[in-house]
């Protein structure tokens, strides 16, 4: 992918300032909000079902994520999601811990029945389960997936006809034709709540600049990887929270630059994987 891309779609969240409309988990709230500020965004975080379908047609992209899981949330999601749809607004959908049990998988399901969604990043396990097939979730933490990624990612997006950004060790990012596979990233956001469902609604404010969608998520992802990477390398005699607060200043000030020094990402042009029948066929596990 072309780095120089990445960095001006970059420069224009922070030119734009696009507001994106956050539904997200009470664990992150204020993490996602400060992320997305610090980004170059502005969030706003509405949730009363009055209100949302307003918020979001008003919105640059609308993020829903199921970190914290009730009945009430899933209405203002699909009243949101579909007003969304209805004004053009790209959604952007977090499963998070979809198979860690029957009801958050049926939530799910319920929401992309309902709501066209434009992009979905999770991890290998909520993607395996969303697409139909089984893996082990723990909790809402990434399961245990055996098979490629890639293969994994490409067919979840031709199943559900969406845009799929797969994160981990590498990230898949795919629309099930072209597929991008990037390895920025440090371990230590392993040890951060929120840093997942923060990249989903970074995903968001790039998608909300950017009309090519396959593009913004692919540039987010990167982009995020290479904040993470110097705020790993500020704070290497440190820990975890020492991490948190340096990531924020470094979203605030990655650059095109760095975008050029730094970003692994790749560009594989997608073809029918040779192992999809064995995917759709077999469990994951």
């Amino acid at each position: 992918m072309d780095k120089v891309l990445i960095g001006d779609i970059l420069h224009k969240v922070r030119k734009e300032n696009p507001l994106v409309h956050n539904i997200t988990n009470v664990v992150v709230t204020n993490f996602t909000a400060n992320g997305l500020l610090a980004l170059g965004a502005s969030p706003v975080m509405a949730y009363a079902p009055e209100e949302v379908g307003d918020m979001a047609k008003i919105a640059g992209a609308l993020v829903l994520n199921m970190g914290t899981l009730n009945s009430a949330t899933v209405e203002s999601m699909i009243i949101a999601g579909k007003s969304a749809n209805d004004h053009g607004v790209p959604v952007i959908f977090d499963p998070v811990g979809a198979g860690a049990t029957p009801y958050r998988t049926e939530m799910a399901g319920r929401i992309m029945r309902e709501v066209k969604i434009s992009i979905i990043r999770g991890n290998a396990g909520e993607i395996a389960n969303i697409a139909g097939f089984q893996a082990e979730v723990k909790g809402v933490d990434a399961g245990n997936v055996q098979g490629n990624q890639i293969d994994l990612a490409i067919t979840a997006a031709r199943k559900l006809q969406t845009i799929i950004v797969v994160t981990g060790k590498e990230d898949v990012i795919t629309d099930g034709i072209t597929t991008f596979v990037g390895r920025n990233g440090h371990p230590i956001l392993t040890k951060v709540t929120g840093t997942g469902c923060l990249l989903t609604s970074v995903i968001g404010a790039f998608a909300a600049v950017e009309k090519n969608l396959l593009a913004a998520a692919a540039s987010a992802v990167t982009a995020y990887g290479i904040a993470a990477e110097l705020a790993a390398e500020r704070t290497a005699s440190k820990g975890p929270g020492n991490f948190q607060m340096e990531f924020l200043d470094q979203l605030a000030s990655v650059s095109g630059q760095h975008v050029i020094e730094k970003a692994f990402i790749e560009q594989r042009e997608g073809e029918v994987p040779e192992n999809e029948k064995s995917i759709n066929n077999s469990r994951l596990r």
